[in-house]
């Protein structure tokens, strides 16, 4: 059981639209804005997606670019891109999201249905995105939408190596039609499962929609840590859109601290991730 807790805030995903929900940052403006406020209030890591001109989810790397630099001249977070993109991105641009040279990305660590689509993750890419971040020093953050993905984070680490940094750290996320229930029973199945990893491997969790306090509750009562945000959740509570990702953030902060868990600093994250001190 950890005394900390690693809180990620994923500020807008690839799902919603600005049209639909105004308060998603979805410039760089917008999205500093936001980290700088989430970090003050105690998350440690930004987990990045953006958006073009027109709001709509995009891979472009010059854009990829000049948010990281943008994030980390104006904030202390590890900064981590999404190798998700949306569902019908192709695997040539999720890989090339590399190449701007974040502390970290996530790696999917399978097919799954997700809702009316289908986001493919072939073992073929997932061992070419693991080695690529091996080979440049990019942490992943390796992504669970299903049981049997961590048989295959097993496979993968038994025949490629562990990870750059040596640690290992999952995020299972649970509540998304067509992968795991967002339930404290489903999150105890994961959490078993876990100690089929190295020794030391950690876990996060995230709880999409209404699955969002269940979840929070039961990662923090059996030692993960939390990743809230936008991207995950639009509503705070029954019939009360949520206003900011400042507000999830806040609350997940609250409900660490209650746990008598406090939230890590992003240098305590580095340290434990095994992301380099940034200079």
């Amino acid at each position: 059981m950890t005394t900390t807790t690693l809180i990620t805030v994923a500020p807008t995903g690839a799902e919603s639209s600005k049209a639909d929900v105004p308060a998603l940052p979805v410039t760089i403006d917008e999205l500093v804005v936001t980290a700088k406020e989430c970090e003050a209030l105690g998350a440690a890591v930004i987990h990045v997606h953006i958006r073009d001109d027109d709001a709509r989810p995009t891979l472009d790397l010059g854009r990829l670019r000049a948010t990281v630099a943008a994030l980390r001249e104006s904030t202390d977070l590890v900064v981590q891109l999404s190798s998700g993109g949306a569902v019908t991105d192709p695997e040539a641009d999720r890989l090339a999201v590399l190449d701007a040279a974040p502390d970290m990305a996530s790696c999917t660590m399978g097919t799954v249905n997700f809702g009316d689509d289908v986001f493919l993750n072939r073992w073929e890419f997932i061992v070419d995105l693991h080695t690529r971040m091996q080979e440049r020093g990019i942490v992943p953050e390796y992504e669970i939408f299903d049981l049997g993905h961590l048989t295959a984070l097993q496979r993968l680490l038994g025949k490629y190596g562990l990870p750059a940094g040596g640690h290992v750290h999952v995020d299972f996320v649970m509540g998304v039609p067509g992968g795991l229930p967002g339930t404290a029973d489903a999150l105890v199945a994961c959490r078993q499962a876990v100690r089929d990893l190295p020794e030391g491997t950690t876990f996060a969790a995230t709880g999409v929609g209404r699955t969002t306090i269940p979840v929070m509750l039961a990662a923090l009562s059996t030692g993960g840590h939390l990743r809230v945000g936008m991207e995950d959740t639009l509503t705070y509570a029954k019939g009360r859109p949520v206003d900011s990702n400042m507000q999830l953030v806040a609350r997940a902060v609250g409900f660490a601290r209650l746990a008598e868990r406090p939230p890590m600093s992003p240098a305590e994250a580095r340290e434990l991730l095994g992301i380099p001190a940034r200079p």
